[in-house]
This record gives C-alpha cells, structure tokens and sequence, in this order.
C-alpha cells in the first residue's frame, strides 16, 4: 500500500502515513475494509505516568482550533498512543465532534476544576480505540465569574491534569479568549499548538498571544512554550494565503509547522456524524493533512525529550 501523497510541498514523513493509515484502517473495518494489522506498540502496555500535555489555544475563533484538537488526538492514537482530550470550551465542541451527546455527560472538566473530581472518573471512552475526551458543559460559561474569587484559581487544571495516568498525551482544547479557563491551560501545559487561519487579523491576535505566553512563562509556569503554529484553512487559489504563510515563517521560522491544513469540505461535515475527519474520510486532503502533522508533532517531541535530557 503506497505512502499517502501529501497536499504541500513539506512531507514529514512518509513512513508514518503508511503506518497510520494502516492502523486507522485496521481500527475502522466497517469504513476501510483491510486484512492486515498495525505493528505492535509499547504503548499497548498500560503505564501510568504524568502524560505531556499540549494545549490547542488561539484567542481568536473559527481558525480550525478544535478541529486540530480532534484530529491531532486521533492521529496520535492511529500510532498506538493514549490521548487524553480535555474540552475546556464551554461550546463543548470537540465533546460532540467526537460523538459525545450532551444529554449523557455526567461529569464534566467543569467538575473537575471546581468539585475536586477526579479526571479519570470524568472522563468518556469515544469512538477511537486510545482516545477518551472529558467533556465540557454549560456550566463551564459561569467558570469565569467563580475563578476570580477560587483559591489557587490559576492552578486548578495544573493540579488535576499533572497526576500519573494511563495516557501518553493529554491534548486540551481551549476557548477562543484568553480568559482564566485559558490561563488555566497554559499554566497545566507543556507546550502550546496554536492554529492560525490563514488571513491578515489573525496575524494581530497572533501577537497578543505571544505576549500572553511570554508572561505567564515568566509568571507562572516556566516550562511553558509554543510546540509549533499552524497554518489553516489555507486556499492556494487565494494569493492572501500565501502571503500570510510566508510572512509567520519569515517571523516564526522552524516553529511553523511544514505541514499546512488547506480547506476542505469533509473536514467540515466530519463533526455532525460525531467524527474525527481522519476516521470520516481519512484519504480527504484535510484528513491527510492532519496525520502529517501528527507525524510531525511527535518529531519535535523526540527532539524536544533528547534536548531536555541533555539539559
């Protein structure tokens, strides 16, 4: 079976999307009928231990950031990892794009910042094989008000989420603001993803995001910084898109992303049958897309454990 063709010029590797789609094929029979199986992973094993936690987070909406969360969780699960996804967006998005029905939720992340819930007793199995979500709820659209008077309140997620777990990631899905939820993430997180749709004002909420990294860095978690930006909804017929992706290289230089998500309209229907668009339509450019960027997240992640062990 051929490698997946990549949708931009930047391929991060190839063997991993022969891998993948073999185990997203494996793993859906019903939608990809296939004889063979995935390789064997360590990851089959289950180890508790504290995951790494990425947060998916950009103040601005409609720059496909839940869709990352989504999509990036279920690519890393198609290679034998464990993923966590933590919906911290009252929308509750990435809990219903993952087929999770409101009416269902019993415990939710707002339980687990404010009830002293345990994680693991909120959270739901989905319909990836790896992958569990703790779902949002209503409730979380009041969690702004009552964080300004809780105690510890901006290390609330950091105390739940930093504790041993049979997961390798923990993937949080943030509101599009930077509010105290959103504080919460960065402080509770290793390293920031941050989607960036391909258009001039999202390049302005870019750099109020920076600044906020930078303080809370400085402030709060020293660990924290930018995994890697993501370009979005990229259109190569529309010369804007281009000319954002060359200027945030020509700013960010290697932390951009080689991998671009173009637009694409699978990815769009994916979330209304409760799907990943990798497990919708995984040969879609979008769906493609993002198993490379999976590829390429656990890259750097290699690059990011060696050079942490050397320090």
């Amino acid at each position: 079976m051929g490698a997946i063709s990549g949708i931009v010029a930047f391929v991060p590797d190839k063997q991993f999307s022969q891998w993948s789609e073999t185990a997203i094929m494996t793993q859906y029979p019903a939608r990809y009928p296939l004889t063979s199986k995935p390789p064997r992973t360590s990851s089959s094993v289950t180890v508790s231990r504290i995951p790494r936690i990425l947060a998916v987070a950009n103040q601005k909406g409609g720059v496909g950031k839940t869709t990352t969360a989504i999509n990036l969780a279920t690519g890393l699960c198609a290679v034998g990892k464990r993923v966590l996804l933590v919906d911290l967006d009252p929308q509750g998005n990435a809990s219903t794009g993952l087929g999770v029905r409101r009416s269902t939720i019993q415990k939710s992340t707002y339980d687990v910042i404010f009830g002293d819930v345990n994680v693991l007793d909120a959270l739901v199995k989905t319909k990836v094989p790896g992958l569990s979500v703790v779902p949002s709820s209503v409730h979380l659209s009041g969690a702004e008000i009552e964080l300004v008077t809780a105690k510890r309140r901006e290390y609330r997620l950091r105390e739940a989420l930093r504790n041993p777990m049979p997961y390798d990631y923990i993937i949080i899905d943030c509101p599009p603001s930077l509010n105290l939820l959103t504080l919460n993430a960065l402080v509770a997180t290793d390293s920031i993803v941050v989607p960036l749709q391909c258009e001039f004002y999202a390049l302005e909420g870019l750099s109020h995001l920076v600044k906020t990294v930078e303080r809370v860095k400085k402030t709060y978690n020293p660990r924290l910084n930018i995994h890697g930006v993501l370009l979005t909804m990229y259109d190569k017929r529309n010369n804007l898109s281009g000319m954002v992706a060359r200027d945030v290289r020509k700013f960010f230089g290697d932390k951009v992303y080689k991998t671009v998500i173009p637009r694409n309209v699978r990815v769009s229907e994916a979330p209304s049958y409760g799907l990943p668009a990798i497990v919708y339509d995984m040969r879609c450019p979008g769906a493609q897309a993002y198993i490379h960027l999976a590829g390429e997240v656990l890259k750097r992640e290699r690059k990011l454990m060696g050079q942490s062990r050397a320090a």
